[in-house]
């Protein structure tokens, strides 16, 4: 009987081509300077005997894991899954992140960690021995947490920060969030809306403030007035709902809104219904994330379509790169693009019934 493919160590391997464990590691690893007889040898007994390399025998040659280890937020990412509301955060990190690392023979493994937990230098510690990765992603609100980033730069791994622009020690990149409020605000002006609302997210992200600032930039070039305008909210429905809620109660109520993200939109959307309003002949709503449940809203919304997948894809590049080249000082801009759908539309003019 053939031996069990799960009972295949690198050992067996060695064995059965001839040679040591190290070479297996090294050819395993793709290692330069082993010659391509050799390679091929080594190779022909892993298809033979059906060997799956390991995260340890990837190891052995001791300078590298060949895994990137992208860490979220727990509290956040937890809620999402158990909510089922379509965010689909981690489906494109994954996505952008994994196909990456495939390319370059990486593997992406995601790790949850509290923020705002007393032990998350421990918490994180713990993750980093037990994987031992290349390379770390950080994202909001990790990736401006000091605690975090002093610790990787303490152990010398390299990391990218997702979505902030302060600086400090590894590689920050954004999803050109001023830029992507700034297109939203202009194409909402282009149609002729002037009282333009804005849903900002929590101040703990800095990316609500960029936004706001690009919302901001876009009404001054215009030369329209936004003050009393903007509103905050924590991304999610209910505070959305709120946030909403005043700006439709403002004596000149504005004509469009924009809302930081998508539960805030759909919360907009949903208060506008209750009060008669129509989308978009009443009231133009753009969102941002553009997430699947975007499409599919009566009407479907007009959407800032988020680059995660391209940004983490980035972010693996410059990670892997990084062994053998220093890291970029700038923060890299990966921008968005405007998703237009059907609800936004002319504005009216006022005092049209």
């Amino acid at each position: 009987m053939g031996r069990r493919r799960q009972s295949v160590t690198i050992k067996h391997v060695a064995a059965d081509a001839g040679v040591s464990l190290q070479t297996v590691s090294r050819v395993i690893n793709n290692e330069p300077n082993v010659r391509p007889a050799m390679k091929e040898r080594v190779q022909a007994s892993i298809d033979k005997l059906g060997y799956v390399p390991s995260i340890a025998a990837q190891r052995m040659s001791g300078s590298r894991s060949y895994l990137i280890l992208a860490i979220n937020d727990r509290d956040m990412t937890i809620a999402d899954w158990r909510a089922r509301e379509g965010r689909d955060w981690v489906d494109q990190m994954l996505l952008g992140g994994m196909l990456t690392c495939a390319k370059h023979g990486y593997r992406m493994l995601i790790e949850l960690v509290d923020t705002h937990s007393d032990h998350v230098e421990r918490e994180l510690g713990a993750a980093i021995a037990a994987l031992q990765p290349d390379g770390v992603i950080l994202t909001p609100p990790h990736s401006e947490n000091p605690q975090i980033t002093g610790l990787l730069a303490k152990r010398q791994i390299p990391f990218a920060r997702i979505g902030t622009t302060e600086k400090g020690p590894g590689i920050a990149l954004t999803m050109g969030d001023k830029f992507n409020a700034q297109l939203a605000t202009d194409h909402l002006i282009e149609l002729g809306h002037e009282r333009i609302g804005f849903i900002a997210g929590p101040e703990e992200f800095s990316l609500s403030d960029r936004r706001m600032n690009g919302w901001i930039e876009a009404m001054d070039n215009a030369g329209f007035a936004h003050d009393g305008l903007a509103q905050r909210g924590d991304f999610g429905f209910e505070t959305g709902m709120e946030a909403a809620r005043k700006l439709l109660d403002l004596p000149d109520r504005p004509t469009a809104i924009i809302a930081s993200s998508d539960q805030m939109a759909l919360a907009t959307l949903e208060l506008a219904r209750k009060r008669g309003l129509d989308v978009p002949r009443d009231l133009s709503l753009v969102s941002f994330d553009n997430s699947p449940i975007a499409r599919f809203t009566q009407p479907p919304l007009t959407a800032v379509d988020q680059p995660i997948s391209d940004t983490i894809s980035r972010a693996v590049e410059l990670l892997i790169r990084s062994r053998d080249e220093a890291p970029p000082a700038d923060v890299i801009s990966v921008h968005g693009e405007l998703v237009v759908r059907g609800s936004t539309a002319r504005a009216r003019a006022r005092g049209a019934d």
